[in-house]
């Protein structure tokens, strides 16, 4: 509610003013509030200061309140298109705000021109408009009548949440409410719960708290979360600098309490892995400490150089071979794709052996995940290939690091086989282009020591019944060698719970190597283990998944429907990926040598003793 009749007449010209001054070519107005009365002045895109007078004529207003690097304003840019385009014409106006201290008019400009915004848009810069509106989230959404009545606040509907993306909207109630507001009823849902990127406000600089950017949480943040929030990587915002970090201080605090960011799914205490990005409670700490004192800056001067983390290159290093698909992929802007199957010949004329690979999206934005997998010339299928059988080469996923292999070790690419590519894109609101490559780095075969593989368990007959909460499926295989475990990546679709991955030994006992109790679907790991784990001969390996296809699941897009194996995010999976290499070093091409070596002579002395019996004969005669 307004709490003046001023503090409308406010509103409408803020409104009004946006009507006079927006062309249809570009719905962006840089705005900067010089003062809060009847008339509004306001600084537009070339810096020149324009006055709006009250006068509109709409009897409803609604306001958007929208993040230009939150992921779900970006995906719901066109859905605002759309119900502008449809209410406009039957009484309402809809206005975008942005009240982030980090997004830049520049920034603003570029959300316009790649999503197609066609609502007006303006910059929020003092928050005083969020303030009036208690505005906490990006996107959220403020519906006010004429006589200064707010009719509906909270989300424009349930298709994108934190954590699940709907091929469609179950509910819209911003629709629904403009509908009822257009028949002349009372909104029946006037307020829902917003969802998405928390809106910071401004704070003071507690320069005397100890703990500061400069000293300590900058070096925190490079570790463990530059690696994804930095320009072309998979995170939808940047904390490479300080005044990046300060513009995301709430959101910040609050995926950090809930364990939501750093991504790791791992239960604490079972195994340990090399790639753990968790943050310890001493880290958190430390961070919302920070946090709480209002961001201390620190002397930036003192600033220790922090170690690159390759925003140029290669994690890998310079590949000794780069492998695309063949053409670039585009990506609609919104709705669900399908796997996308892309068949490639690297031209490999012999036996490459591969230490480290990495795929390299173009466009990481809308590349949920990537396998690649073996496929000899002229087959249809994938298969399996080596001693050990191997059945993937690498695969990717939001943030997940590149396969490296332990010294030594190495994944075979036989000579003339094809690579298949498949890539899971998922939406982001416009429409986007990808060329997703593969990097390779080689191993000297000689230097072999190992050769390494990935191995599958998977369930293509899985059958999930309606309305089931806890569906357990289990499947095992048997280790029959002594091996030398690297690495687990379980995946699952929507209505995955939990992974968990177990060994049997020979001698009975038990022991759980991998527990995931909560399924994220958008964050899939691969988890490398800190140390190759031994598992003997005749040891079982189990992976157990749970599927919740209940209504409670709020990522479930048909608690109705009996799900079944597929290739859809709809669909449903159980893929028990897990590398392996023999435990004892074996060194592969050596022993292929040494069997030449060995058959060569064999021929030679066979040749020899003919030889000799034919001059033995002579002889005689």
């Amino acid at each position: 509610m307004f709490r003046s009749a001023t503090h409308f007449r406010w509103l409408v010209t803020f409104s009004a003013m946006l009507l006079a001054h927006t062309h249809a070519s570009s719905s962006l107005l840089s705005a900067e509030l010089v003062a809060v009365a009847a008339q509004i002045e306001l600084r537009d895109t070339n810096g020149q200061l324009q006055k709006f007078e009250v006068g509109d004529g709409k009897r409803w207003l609604v306001v958007v309140f929208l993040g230009v690097e939150c992921p779900l304003s970006k995906l719901y840019a066109e859905r605002l298109n759309e119900l502008a385009a449809e209410f406009e014409p039957r009484g309402a106006r809809f206005l975008a705000v942005d009240s982030n201290p980090q997004d830049s008019p520049a920034d603003l400009r570029a959300f316009v021109r790649t999503h197609s915004l066609r609502i007006p848009l303006v910059k929020d810069s003092a928050q005083r408009v969020a303030d009036r509106f208690g505005a906490v989230r990006n996107p959220e959404v403020i519906v006010v009548d004429s006589p200064g009545a707010v009719r509906y606040r909270g989300r424009i509907d349930d298709q994108y949440q934190v954590g699940v993306h709907r091929g469609a909207a179950m509910s819209g109630e911003l629709r629904s409410a403009l509908e009822e507001l257009v028949a002349g009823r009372s909104v029946s849902v006037p307020e829902t719960k917003s969802v998405g990127c928390l809106i910071t406000r401004h704070e003071p600089d507690q320069a005397r708290v100890e703990v500061t950017y400069a000293d300590r949480i900058a070096p925190l943040l490079h570790a463990k979360c530059v690696r994804c929030h930095r320009p072309g990587e998979a995170a939808p915002m940047s904390l490479v600098d300080y005044d990046e970090v300060v513009g995301w201080a709430a959101m910040i605090d609050e995926v950090v309490a809930e364990d939501r960011m750093p991504p790791w799914h791992a239960e604490r205490g079972v195994g340990h892995f090399a790639n753990d990005a968790s943050l310890t409670s001493e880290e958190k700490q430390l961070l919302r400490q920070w946090l709480a004192a209002g961001c201390p800056k620190g002397d930036l001067r003192r600033l220790a150089p922090l170690p690159p983390h390759g925003v140029e290159g290669w994690s890998i290093g310079r590949p000794d071979a780069v492998v695309a698909i063949p053409q670039p992929f585009t990506i609609p802007a919104t709705g669900t794709i399908e796997y996308q199957y892309f068949d490639v010949d690297p031209g490999f004329a012999e036996d490459r052996w591969v230490a480290a690979a990495e795929v390299r999206p173009s466009n990481r934005a809308v590349v949920h995940h990537c396998n690649v997998f073996l496929r000899p010339p002229g087959s249809s299928d994938v298969v399996e290939q080596g001693s050990l059988g191997s059945y993937c080469l690498t695969a990717m996923a939001a943030g997940t690091p590149a396969m490296r292999l332990p010294d030594g070790m190495a994944k075979r690419i036989p000579a003339g086989w094809h690579l298949l590519f498949v890539v899971h894109y998922t939406a982001v609101g416009s429409e986007q282009f990808d060329r997703t490559s593969l990097g390779l780095k080689f191993l000297d075969p000689r230097e072999v020591t190992r050769e390494a593989a990935t191995r599958l368990m998977v369930d293509e007959q899985l059958c999930l019944p309606p309305h089931t909460a806890d569906h357990r499926v289990e499947h095992t295989a048997l280790i029959e060698r002594d091996m030398l475990l690297l690495a687990m990546f379980p995946h699952m679709h929507l209505r995955g719970k939990s992974f968990r991955y177990e060994a049997t030994y020979p001698d009975g006992s038990m022991e759980t190597l991998l527990n995931v109790p909560r399924w994220d679907f958008q964050w899939q790991h691969r988890y490398e283990l800190a140390e190759p784990k031994r598992l003997p001969a005749g040891t079982t390996l189990r992976c157990i998944a749970h599927y919740d296809n209940s209504s409670a699941n709020s990522a479930n897009p048909d608690p109705g429907a009996t799900v079944r194996t597929g290739p859809l995010s709809e669909d449903e999976m159980f893929n028990g990926y897990y590398d392996l290499a023999l435990a004892e070093a074996e060194y592969p091409t050596a022993r292929k040598n040494r069997l030449h070596f060995v058959t060569v002579g064999l021929v030679i002395a066979l040749v020899t003793l003919r030889r000799n019996r034919k001059r033995s004969v002579a002889d005689d005669a």
